[in-house]
């Protein structure tokens, strides 16, 4: 996906702020930061949106939660603790489509969320 701006930082093509990446992910400081801490954390895999997950991402999908603790650990948010979220499609609040988690910490999250 050539003109998506996830698949140019992870391709290196523009900067991210990169904070941790893998085989699989990468991770970055979101330039529009809503909380002290808000990573961005987004496969490597071009996949547009949440409902374009497969059976095949079974194994992506449950290692994204253990990038997200030790993103949470690197970013010392694990406690009192943080808010992950995906958004999806545009009611959902989704900018970016590529599939995308928002690890945000550092201060305390209001109920609902938007």
């Amino acid at each position: 996906m050539s003109s998506c701006i996830f698949c140019k930082i992870i391709a290196k093509e523009i900067p991210g702020k990169i904070v941790y990446e893998d085989d699989t992910f990468i991770a970055f400081d979101d330039i529009n930061p809503q909380a002290p801490v808000h990573v961005i954390i987004v496969p490597k895999e071009h996949i547009p949106t949440f409902n374009d997950l497969k059976e095949s991402h079974k194994e992506m999908v449950g290692h994204l939660s253990l990038v997200v603790n030790k993103l949470a650990e690197i970013k010392k948010i694990q406690d009192p603790g943080f808010r992950v979220v995906i958004n999806c499609n545009p009611a959902g609040g989704q900018m970016v489509y590529h599939l995308h988690v928002h690890l945000m910490g550092g201060r305390q999250m209001a109920w609902p969320p938007g």
